[in-house]
């Protein structure tokens, strides 16, 4: 009798210790997920505050492009309202999309390309630019290694217990974005 108490015992705590340890490597994996959102972020903040100094310096040289201004203001308010990772890509697609037209603009004004302001701005928003990649691609990584621990038996089973639901990837939402960038020489 004695015997039969002490196996389950033993059987019960090594099942608690089993759930316990797929209970905080699931915790640990959604901390990481957590944290690569917080370094997008980051990244995302910095890129908000350098648009208005890029613009507002180039306002001066460019007039005539009102709308250009207009449509970067809506695109960065929007990007800077998401609540969800789904919503940040989308308004982030958006705000690129935006970027990307004012910067062909510029192409149109070769004095504001030589000013030096414009020139230093345009470098930190390069690399942000550069900083927000890497930080976007360590963000998919860990939500694509989270949703595989959650999605995976015998983790799925405490998962589901514990209501660990999956993430969203932080996906190119603009097509534009999609598409092969063309060379050419000529």
């Amino acid at each position: 009798m004695i015997t039969v108490l002490i196996i389950v015992a033993v059987v019960v705590v090594l099942v608690a210790v089993f759930v316990i340890g797929i209970y905080n490597a699931l915790v640990g994996l959604r901390n990481q997920v957590n944290n690569a959102w917080s370094q997008i972020d980051v990244q995302l903040k910095r890129r908000h505050d350098l648009i208005p100094n890029l613009v507002e310096t180039a306002r001066g040289y460019m007039k005539h492009e009102r709308e250009t201004f207009e449509s970067i203001t809506k695109a960065r308010s929007q990007a800077m309202g998401a609540r969800n990772v789904s919503e940040a890509s989308k308004a982030e697609g958006a705000l690129g999309e935006a970027l990307s037209k004012f910067m062909l603009v510029v192409e149109n004004y070769p004095e504001l390309k030589a000013n030096q302001n414009f020139l230093a701005l345009q470098e930190e928003l390069s690399s942000t630019e550069n900083r927000i990649a890497f930080a976007r691609q360590n963000y998919n990584d860990q939500v694509l290694f989270f949703n595989n621990k959650i999605q995976m038996f015998p983790s799925s089973i405490i998962a589901g217990m514990f209501a660990f639901g999956k993430r969203d990837f932080f996906e190119v939402q603009v097509a534009a974005e999609r598409e092969v960038p063309k060379v050419s020489f000529s």
